[in-house]
């Protein structure tokens, strides 16, 4: 299907609008919409959290009469279910619009086919146009609806040899201030951000947003209101201390909220401290090499969490690698060497080199001297 340069140009417009809801619409994904009449912009919207109305609600309520006989451009092909809001093809139809642009289609098996009941209402309805941007902004959603568990990106910071920290030390920065605020524009894309109890007893984080850097998101033009993920710890014996920083309330006075994934025979009295302190505890099997890692995505994804950010340390990240449950990785390389200190990945080996997993950059930039790769990983 052929697209002009406007087209083009509107629908860049709505993939922007979408960006302004980054980190709000969990398990919903982003949406934005533009309403066109004559060449010029009417009416625009985007969804801006779960439970609200869809991006195209919002921009046919601005257009108001003018939406009759335009143009909607849309990220997303418009639902068609009643859910928490009704479907938006009965608000497209009822608008009068003549024709439907969206980008990718949706994935839902109950929300999908609005398209279809467009074109039966007599709408023209072309798809595909920024397919692959629209499906890569909304990657997790689309990675959740497909696979029915949360899409995992693993953040690491290392240095030149490998190391993310030294040997019984904690707290000390590998990567430069850019790169841990591109990192933090990674917490405020994910719906939760996961840590190893050894990361919080040694570190002390407090796993909020901070002065983020946006640039992995190249489609946003206006940063989004901040927010704080959903704070998960993998902690097999409830060791985490009921003071530790994740507790307290986030930069923007907003409460912290916390899961901690505990052992089947974790003590009870520490369970209950941690549920005082403000915590959920969910008591998972054991795995390889510490808690059932599929266990804990599928409790991730009942609770409604689409994706997951897992930030350390190295055992949490191996017992991940080796389960296959990393859908994307993003590397901070500080330009040092560290000698002996702890590695990427620790608690088990892949045994050699031919059988070890790949990494496959698909992004890389040097951020004021670190490294910034951002890829897949492949493991057989």
């Amino acid at each position: 299907m052929s697209f002009s340069d406007l087209d083009r140009r509107f629908m860049q417009r709505a993939l922007a609008l979408a960006e302004r809801a980054r980190g709000h619409t969990h398990p919903n994904p982003i949406v934005g919409a533009v309403v066109v009449k004559d060449g010029r912009i009417v009416g625009e919207g985007f969804h801006p959290r779960a439970g609200e109305p869809h991006a195209e609600v919002f921009a046919l309520r601005r257009a108001g009469a003018a939406a009759r006989g335009g143009t909607v451009y849309v990220t997303l092909e418009p639902c068609d279910h009643h859910g928490r809001t009704p479907p938006c093809s009965l608000a497209l139809l009822e608008s009068g619009v003549a024709r439907v642009v969206y980008a990718a289609s949706d994935p839902g098996e109950k929300s999908g086919g609005g398209a279809e009941r467009l074109r039966r209402g007599g709408v023209r309805v072309e798809a595909g146009l920024l397919e692959e941007e629209a499906s890569a902004q909304n990657r997790p959603f689309f990675h959740a609806a497909r696979h029915g568990r949360p899409f995992v990106l693993w953040k690491a910071a290392l240095t030149l040899d490998g190391r993310v920290a030294a040997s019984g030390r904690g707290g000390e920065a590998v990567s430069n201030e850019l790169s841990r605020r591109v990192a933090h524009g990674y917490r405020q894309a994910c719906a939760a951000v996961a840590v190893g109890v050894g990361t919080v007893l040694a570190d002390d984080p407090a796993l909020t947003v901070r002065e983020p850097d946006f640039r992995a998101f190249p489609a946003m033009i206006e940063p989004p209101e901040l927010r704080d993920p959903l704070k998960v710890v993998f902690d097999a014996g409830a060791r985490t201390p009921p003071a530790a920083r994740l507790f307290a309330p986030g930069p923007r006075g907003e409460p912290a909220r916390v899961l901690v994934f505990v052992g089947k025979d974790a003590d009870a009295g520490r369970v209950r401290a941690l549920e005082a302190a403000g915590a959920e505890v969910a008591r998972l099997p054991a795995g390889e090499g510490g808690l059932s890692v599929a266990a804990a995505l599928d409790e991730l994804y009942r609770r409604g969490v689409d994706s997951l950010l897992l930030e350390g340390g190295p055992r949490l990240a191996g017992s991940f690698v080796r389960a296959g449950r990393v859908d994307r990785a993003a590397f901070f390389v500080a330009p040092r060497l560290l000698g002996e200190g702890r590695g990427l990945i620790e608690g088990f080996t892949f045994g050699s080199m031919p059988k070890a997993a790949r990494f496959l950059p698909e992004r890389s930039e040097v951020l004021e001297g670190d490294l910034w790769l951002e890829g897949r990983l492949e493991v057989d």
